[in-house]
C-alpha cells in the first residue's frame, strides 16, 4: 500500500507536467492559426483600407475646406454642411433622391413578390427559367445602356408614343423627359424596370425554400391565393425581402448612371439627384468642399434609411 501511494504522489506532477505543456501547445496552435488567418486576410484588408477607407476619410476632412482641387485650400468648418440643408437646389436634389425610392424599391419590391408567386404557380420548369431569364434580363444591362435606350423610347417619335398613337391614345403623348412635371417620374420607370428584376430572381430563391407542405396544408383549410401571400410566403421571405429593400434603397439615393444618362438633372433641376450634383461640383465647376459635403451627407442618409430598416426586418423575423 506504501509502494501504490508513493507511487500515485510521483505521477500527479508528471501528469499536471503533462497537461501544461498540452495547454501550451494547444495556445501556440491557436496563435499560429489566427496568425495565417490574419495573412489570409491582410490583401483584402490593404486593398479595402486604400480603395474604400482612405477616400472616404479624404472626403471627410475635404468637406471642411473650401478647395478648388488644384489651388491652396480654406478652412470652412461646417459651412459647406450648412450650405447643402439652405441652398434650395442642393437640398432638393436630396428630396428628389428619396422620391426615387417609390420606383427604385417600394414598386420592385412590391411588384416582385406577387410576380415571383405567380411564377411559383407555374407547372413547367422550362417555364419558370425562360421567365427568370426574362425578367432578369434588364439587370444585366448596365444602368447608362439602358438610360440611351429608354430616352430613345420615351421621345417625341420614340417608342412609346407611337404605341399610344396606334391605339388611338395619342392625346397622352408626351416629352416624358423634356418636361419637368413628368421627367422625375419616367426616371423613375427606368429604375423601376432596372430593378424588378433582381427582386423576383431573389424573391423567388427564397420562396424555393419554403416548406412547400404549407401552402398544401393552407389549400386544405380553404385559403386563397392572397391568403397564402400574406400567410406564409411573405413572413417566409423577410430575409430576401430586406436585402431587396436595402439594394434597391441605396440604388434610389446613390442613382448616377440612369439620371446622368437620361436628364443629366434637367430639365431644369426636376431630376437633379446628389449622385450628379456631387459630380457637377466637383468636376465642372471645382467645388471639390462642397461636393464632398453633399457626399457625406449622401453616405449618412443612407445608413440612416437602411441601418434602422435591417433591424426593423430582421426584429420581425426573430420574433
Amino acid at each position: 500500500m506504501a509502494e501504490r501511494s508513493s507511487a500515485h504522489q510521483q505521477s500527479a506532477p508528471a501528469a499536471s507536467s503533462i497537461d501544461g505543456k498540452l495547454a501550451a501547445n494547444k495556445r501556440k496552435e491557436q496563435i499560429k492559426r489566427a496568425i495565417r488567418g490574419y495573412l489570409f486576410i491582410l490583401p483584402a484588408l490593404l486593398f479595402y483600407v486604400m480603395f474604400e477607407l482612405w477616400p472616404i476619410i479624404q472626403t471627410v476632412w475635404y468637406s471642411f475646406y473650401n478647395w478648388n482641387g488644384i489651388d491652396a485650400s480654406t478652412w470652412v468648418g461646417f459651412g459647406n454642411y450648412i450650405r447643402v440643408f439652405t441652398d434650395s437646389e442642393l437640398f432638393s436634389s436630396i428630396g428628389h433622391a428619396f422620391y426615387l425610392i417609390i420606383f427604385f424599391s417600394i414598386i420592385p419590391v412590391g411588384l416582385g413578390l406577387i410576380i415571383a408567386a405567380l411564377i411559383k404557380d407555374v407547372k413547367s420548369q422550362m417555364g419558370k427559367g425562360f421567365a427568370q431569364v426574362c425578367l432578369f434580363l434588364p439587370r444585366v444591362i448596365p444602368g447608362a445602356a439602358a438610360a440611351v435606350a429608354w430616352t430613345w423610347m420615351l421621345a417625341d417619335n420614340g417608342t412609346v408614343n407611337q404605341m399610344l398613337k396606334a391605339v388611338h391614345l395619342g392625346g397622352f403623348a408626351h416629352t416624358w423627359l423634356g418636361d419637368q412635371s413628368t421627367a422625375l417620374n419616367a426616371v423613375g420607370v427606368i429604375g423601376c424596370w432596372l430593378q424588378l428584376g433582381f427582386c423576383i430572381v431573389l424573391l423567388l430563391s427564397g420562396i424555393g425554400a419554403i416548406d412547400q407542405s404549407l401552402y398544401e396544408a393552407a389549400s386544405l383549410d380553404g385559403a386563397g391565393w392572397w391568403r397564402q401571400l400574406f400567410a406564409i410566403t411573405i413572413p417566409g421571405l423577410r430575409g430576401q425581402i430586406s436585402v431587396c429593400f436595402t439594394m434597391t434603397i441605396v440604388a434610389a439615393l446613390a442613382s448616377f448612371d440612369v439620371v446622368f444618362m437620361s436628364t443629366q438633372g434637367g430639365p431644369g433641376t426636376s431630376t437633379m439627384v446628389p449622385g450628379v450634383q456631387v459630380y457637377r461640383l466637383a468636376f465642372q465647376q471645382s467645388r471639390v468642399g462642397l461636393a464632398s459635403a453633399l457626399a457625406v451627407v449622401l453616405m449618412v442618409m443612407v445608413l440612416l434609411v437602411v441601418g434602422p430598416l435591417q433591424r426593423l426586418i430582421e426584429g420581425k423575423k426573430e420574433a
